[in-house]
């Protein structure tokens, strides 16, 4: 089964991943295909869960009890790229290809 070229940019927008070469392209088919296998599990009659965890209705949260503060600084020193006191995530943003170079990529993989 081929990848086709709107579901690669969905993808690339979703994930921030890029495919264009093609172990990337070759990664992400053997996923769809792996993943393919679920549409053969009969699951008629089979109600769906809200938790994995069966026996619970609800999910209990411990406290949050700060035992320690004030320090943005040091872990701000931690980030590879910061703007003011934020963290930038994902760091670099990876430039997507135009959907004519996809094009031409995917048709020659």
């Amino acid at each position: 089964q081929r990848v086709s070229v709107e579901v690669l940019e969905h993808l690339e927008h979703l994930a921030l991943v890029d495919f264009r070469d093609a172990e990337g392209v070759e990664r992400l088919q053997k996923a769809i295909q792996f993943a393919d296998q679920l549409h053969e599990v009969n699951t008629d009659g089979v109600e769906p869960m809200d938790s994995v965890l069966e026996d619970r209705w609800c999910l209990y949260l411990r406290e949050d009890d700060v035992t320690e503060g004030n320090c943005t600084k040091e872990l701000l020193e931690n980030a590879r790229e910061k703007v003011e006191e934020y963290f930038v995530a994902p760091p670099g943003n990876i430039p997507l290809p135009k959907l004519e170079e996809r094009e031409t990529f995917l048709q020659s993989s």
